[in-house]
């Protein structure tokens, strides 16, 4: 289990951590560092009950404003964020019918599905959104039946502590063990976390960009590499629904780049030696 890999480590904890990497980058937005926990830190945002909330606009928080950020199991936000946080799976909590409104809601609406039950209980809804999605469908499937491949792809893992936090990786506290770090990067910035991903490692497939929604990529995506021994950083924030939701914190041009935190201490180490001290890089890296 993650969680077990995690605390094996014998890579001490950085304090106040210090990235290389964050530096030949430029970044303008703090690496964040998400933990488990059974402390909620103190004057953390957060969501009040489920079924409302996007985990990433408090991802984008942590990254452009320093704030920290915890969830637990009764409040996450949208049931995505339930599941994609390390929840359980919430989409058996889905409104209007778990799991069975779930497979039309991503993909092809209740309308003329023969599901008049359901459609008549999401005209009820006070979101235009919500019911045209309902109605319609969010089209990020084909069929329902497409989703219920995804879901038996997802990871379902249930985290072993009270909360998931958001933090900035630099406020981070000597208690404090990081399971992933999360970098929120532009095109060129990716190119060249992607090209770090592979600096040290054989093969051409160090990287994955999984189909989820934005959380599910940073987190379960990401803890389930941290189980693996030789993890592979997650490329995010592929989700339209993600994207439309951070566009006012964090603008159009960004990505997110998930490192299980045993390989982000790997990839550290090698970015002062790397492609990255070179003049190639340090004309991309030009503001």
């Amino acid at each position: 289990m993650v969680w077990q890999i995690i605390l094996k480590l014998t890579t001490p904890i950085i304090v106040a951590m210090h990235s290389n990497i964050a530096e030949a980058l430029k970044l303008r937005t703090e690496p964040v560092a998400i933990l488990w926990t059974n402390e909620k830190p103190e004057g953390a945002l957060g969501f009040k009950g489920r079924g409302a909330g996007c985990a990433l606009v408090l991802l984008a928080q942590a990254a452009s404003r320093g704030r920290t950020a915890a969830f637990d199991r009764e409040n996450f936000g949208c049931m995505g964020a339930g599941t994609g946080l390390g929840f359980g799976r919430q989409q058996d909590n889905f409104p209007l019918g778990g799991v069975e409104a779930f497979r039309y809601f991503l993909s092809t609406g209740l309308e003329g599905q023969g599901r008049d039950d359901l459609l008549e209980k999401a005209r009820g809804l006070g979101s235009s959104e919500m019911r045209e999605n309902f109605q319609k469908g969010e089209g990020y499937k084909k069929t329902p039946d497409l989703v219920g491949d995804f879901l038996r792809e997802l990871p379902v893992i249930e985290v072993p502590t009270k909360y998931v936090v958001f933090k900035p990786l630099r406020d981070l506290d000597e208690q404090d063990e990081p399971i992933v770090v999360v970098f929120v990067a532009n095109s060129d910035q990716i190119s060249a976390l992607v090209g770090l991903a592979n600096y040290d490692r054989p093969g051409i497939e160090n990287v994955v960009i999984p189909m989820g929604a934005g959380c599910h990529q940073i987190c379960i995506a990401a803890y389930r590499e941290a189980e693996k021994e030789k993890p592979r950083a997650v490329l995010g924030l592929t989700d339209p629904s993600a994207r439309k939701n951070v566009r006012p914190l964090l603008g159009s041009d960004v990505f997110t780049f998930a490192i299980p935190y045993k390989r982000f201490l790997e990839m550290e180490a090698c970015a002062g030696e790397s492609f990255l001290s070179r003049s190639t890089w340090k004309s991309l890296a030009q503001p």
